[in-house]
C-alpha cells in the first residue's frame, strides 16, 4: 500500500482547487443548509426535486473556468447533508436522475474535468437528513431535531450504515479513477467507528488505492501514530491556521483551506459579498507559505451556471496565476521569518518574495546579503538588482540584509507582486 507521502506528492504540488457545492439548495437560493436550518418538512423540500432541471448545466464550461483560474483539482458535492445525490445511484431513488435533470450529473463532471486535465475529487456527506434510518430527533442539525411526532420513530442506524457505505462504493466504482474522496463530517459522539470508519478506509483503498482522504471521518490526524481513518490531509474551514498544520512531533502535515468566494457554500442570490481577487491571491499565497492548499468554493445558482462574479474574481486569480504561478505550484513555506512587507514561499533554491507593501525606499531581505545569484520580478522576467542604496548604510543592516529597489511610486501589481530570488546553494 502506497503511503501517506506518495499519495500525497500531487496534491502538494499543485495548491488550488475548485469547490463545487450544487443541487436543490440552488433553488430557494438561501445556503446548502437551508432544510436544516429552517426544519424545512421533506414535503416542502421535495418541491425543489421536481422542479430541479440543471437546464444549463454545462461541467464543460466549469472545468475551463478552473483550468484558466489555475486550479489544478476539484471537488464536487456528490451528495450533501440533505441527502440529495447528483448521481445514479441504485440505492436511493433520492437523485437527479429522478428529477426533470434525467441525468447522472456526477459522470459529466468527472469526464468534463478529466479532459481539461484537472484531478477529480468527489465530497460526500455521511450525514443524511433523508435517510429513514439516521437519527433526527434531538440531533444537532437536522430538520426533525425538535419534532415530537418522530422523537420514537424504530432507527436501524447499520441499515443506514450499509446504504453509506454503499454509496460511496458507487462512486468509487463506477467514475474510473478518483484522485480525493472529500468526506463532511463527524461531530459530537458521530464520528470514528460511528461510521464503521476503519471498514470503510478498507473498502476505499481496496478500490482506489492512490485515492487521498480528507480527515472528517475523525481520529486525529496531528498524531505520531494516527488512527488507518485519519486521513491523508487536514481540512480547516474558513479560516487559515496561524501556523499551518503541524503533528506533535512538530511536522508538517498535508491540509488544505476551503474557503467560500462569498459567505455562502451553496448559491445564495441575496449574498453579494463576494471577496476580492487580491483577497484570494493573498489567501493562496498565506496558504503556501504555510505548506498548506486552498479549496476556493463556488455555488452555481439553480440553472446550474457560475455567477458573474465569481467567474470575475476566477479570471482575475487565473491571470494572477499565468504569470506568477511558479511562486505556487511545487512550492512551500521558507524557514526565513515572514518579512514585514509580505510573506515568502520557496521552491528549492527558488524562493519568492510576495511583496504586498511598496513603503519608502528598497525592499528589506533580512539574512539574504550574499545570498542571492539573481532576481527578477517573476511576472515578466525583468532583472532586478541587488544592491544596498547609500542610504541604507548608516540605518540598517546591510551585513546581514540585502536590498532590492523597485522603481516608481507604486507596485508593478499591487495585488502582490512577486520578486523571484534565485539563491547560491
Amino acid at each position: 500500500m502506497s503511503t501517506r507521502a506518495e499519495r500525497t506528492e500531487w496534491f502538494l504540488r499543485d495548491r488550488l482547487g475548485l469547490f463545487i457545492h450544487w443541487g436543490l439548495y440552488s433553488i430557494p437560493a438561501r445556503g446548502e443548509w437551508i432544510r436544516g436550518n429552517e426544519r424545512m418538512s421533506r414535503e416542502h423540500y421535495m418541491e425543489y426535486f421536481a422542479e430541479f432541471d440543471a437546464a444549463r448545466y454545462d461541467p464543460r464550461a466549469w472545468a475551463k473556468a478552473a483550468k484558466a483560474a489555475g486550479q489544478k483539482y476539484a471537488v464536487l458535492t456528490t451528495k450533501h447533508h440533505d441527502g440529495f445525490c447528483l448521481f445514479d445511484s441504485g440505492l436511493t431513488d433520492f437523485k437527479a436522475t429522478n428529477t426533470p435533470a434525467g441525468r447522472d450529473l456526477v459522470s459529466e463532471y468527472v469526464d468534463a474535468f478529466r479532459g481539461e486535465g484537472i484531478a477529480v475529487g468527489l465530497y460526500y456527506s455521511i450525514i443524511d437528513w433523508d435517510h429513514q434510518d439516521y437519527p433526527g430527533y434531538g440531533d444537532r442539525a437536522h430538520p426533525d431535531r425538535s419534532n415530537e411526532e418522530v422523537k420514537d420513530k424504530p432507527i436501524d442506524f447499520d441499515r443506514y450504515l450499509r446504504y453509506m457505505h454503499g454509496q460511496v462504493k458507487e462512486l468509487l466504482t463506477n467514475y474510473g479513477p478518483i484522485d480525493i474522496m472529500w468526506f463532511d463530517f463527524s461531530y459530537d459522539d458521530m464520528t470514528g467507528e460511528k461510521w464503521k470508519a476503519t471498514e470503510l478506509i478498507r473498502m476505499i483503498r481496496s478500490l482506489q488505492p492512490n485515492i487521498i482522504i480528507d480527515n472528517r471521518l475523525g481520529g486525529n490526524i496531528r498524531a505520531a501514530e494516527p488512527e488507518e481513518y485519519a486521513g491523508d490531509f487536514f481540512s480547516p474551514e474558513q479560516i487559515i491556521p496561524p501556523g499551518g498544520i503541524v503533528d506533535v512531533n512538530g511536522s508538517p502535515v498535508p491540509w488544505e483551506a476551503c474557503i467560500t468566494l462569498n459567505d455562502n457554500w451553496g448559491y445564495h442570490a441575496g449574498d453579494r459579498n463576494y471577496k476580492s481577487v487580491k483577497q484570494v491571491i493573498r489567501s493562496l499565497v498565506e496558504c503556501v507559505s504555510k505548506n498548506g492548499n486552498l479549496l476556493l468554493n463556488v455555488g452555481p445558482d439553480a440553472k446550474g451556471e457560475m455567477t458573474r462574479e465569481s467567474l470575475e474574481v476566477l479570471r482575475g486569480l487565473g491571470e494572477w496565476m499565468r504569470l506568477n504561478g511558479d511562486s505556487i505550484y511545487g512550492c512551500g513555506g521558507s524557514l526565513l521569518p515572514k518579512p514585514e512587507w509580505g510573506r515568502y514561499t520557496q521552491n528549492g533554491n527558488l524562493l519568492y518574495a510576495h511583496v504586498y507593501d511598496r513603503g519608502i525606499g528598497p525592499v528589506y531581505l533580512q539574512g539574504l546579503n550574499g545570498r542571492i545569484k539573481k532576481a527578477r520580478l517573476l511576472r515578466d522576467g525583468s532583472e532586478l538588482k541587488v544592491e544596498a542604496p547609500w542610504m541604507a548604510k548608516e540605518y540598517s543592516d546591510t551585513a546581514g540584509g540585502a536590498f532590492i529597489t523597485l522603481t516608481g511610486a507604486e507596485l508593478p501589481d499591487e495585488c502582490d507582486t512577486v520578486i523571484e530570488l534565485e539563491l547560491i546553494p
